[in-house]
């Protein structure tokens, strides 16, 4: 199976140049991310109790929570008349948040699919796996918030609070590793391209910060991995039209190998008039 795998690999690195369709999953896919997200940045709670202002929003605040007090400044006390009003909006985006997990991992992932049917380089078609395993990790760290805000809710103390960092920080670490390959490829594409991919790339940076100090760079844990996200929307787009409209792939190596063989034109002789002097 793995040798029919890495034989299919290689055929398709040496397949002529072609638009693929896969520019077509990632724009849709890409569409939708952004519009169910920010459908979902507004089910969510839109203000904790007394959370730090590093945390941006509450529910990554609630991702990093590490104990009861922590729980407390998210969602209030029993006396707080809000406290049910939070905990009802946190699990309704939590609930939620499934599908979203779907969207952006079919994005990244055929977006990864797409710059690999365009490049041929190995370490982007292996870049598709991250998304879907950062979703897989979401989906587990959403199943311990579950079991964590009813914990909470009842007044007690889950015991899933001792695992939740791990599928957090995993999370996080495979979406800056999926833009740090976005903007990778993307550096290969062009001089225009190669600088939004520089920026996807550095951007990625702050993601190990908020894992570290989350209660003073969470927030930036969201423009991180839109810096990565809105680059591949991009490409997406470019691809897209360029294979609808053009009928040509977005790296057209055809036709930049026949002007590297024919090389620059000359210009052509001016015409000389009367006696040519020696």
């Amino acid at each position: 199976m793995i040798g029919g795998l890495q034989h299919w690999i290689e055929a398709q690195r040496t397949r002529p140049p072609a638009p693929t369709r896969w520019w077509y999953w990632a724009l849709a896919f890409g569409i939708a991310t952004l519009l169910f997200g920010l459908h979902l940045t507004q089910v969510f709670p839109q203000t904790g109790h007394d959370i730090a202002p590093g945390y941006g929003p509450p529910v990554l605040a609630f991702e990093f929570a590490g104990g009861q007090a922590d729980l407390e400044a998210i969602f209030g006390f029993f006396t707080d008349p809000q406290q049910v009003t939070r905990l009802a909006a946190m699990r309704t985006g939590n609930e939620r948040d499934y599908l979203y997990m779907l969207l952006y991992a079919g994005f990244l992932a055929s977006g990864c699919i797409a710059l690999w049917r365009e490049l041929r380089l190995r370490p982007i078609l292996a870049a598709a796996v991250l998304p879907v395993a950062a979703a897989l990790c979401d989906a587990y760290e959403n199943w311990l918030l579950f079991d964590i805000q009813a914990a909470f809710t009842a007044g007690d103390y889950s015991p899933a609070m001792a695992s939740l960092p791990y599928p957090v920080a995993a999370k996080f670490l495979a979406l800056a590793a999926t833009n740090v390959a976005i903007g990778g490829a993307a550096m290969q594409l062009g001089r225009w391209w190669a600088l939004f991919g520089t920026i996807a790339i550095l951007a990625a940076i702050p993601t190990v910060m908020a894992i570290i100090t989350p209660a003073a760079f969470a927030w930036a844990l969201v423009p991180s991995a839109a810096g990565g996200w809105l680059l591949l929307l991009a490409l997406a787009a470019t691809g897209s039209w360029r294979a609808f409209a053009r009928k040509r792939p977005l790296v057209d190596r055809e036709n930049a190998a026949v002007e590297l063989d024919e090389g620059p034109t000359a210009a052509p002789a001016r015409p000389v008039f009367g006696r040519r002097r020696t």
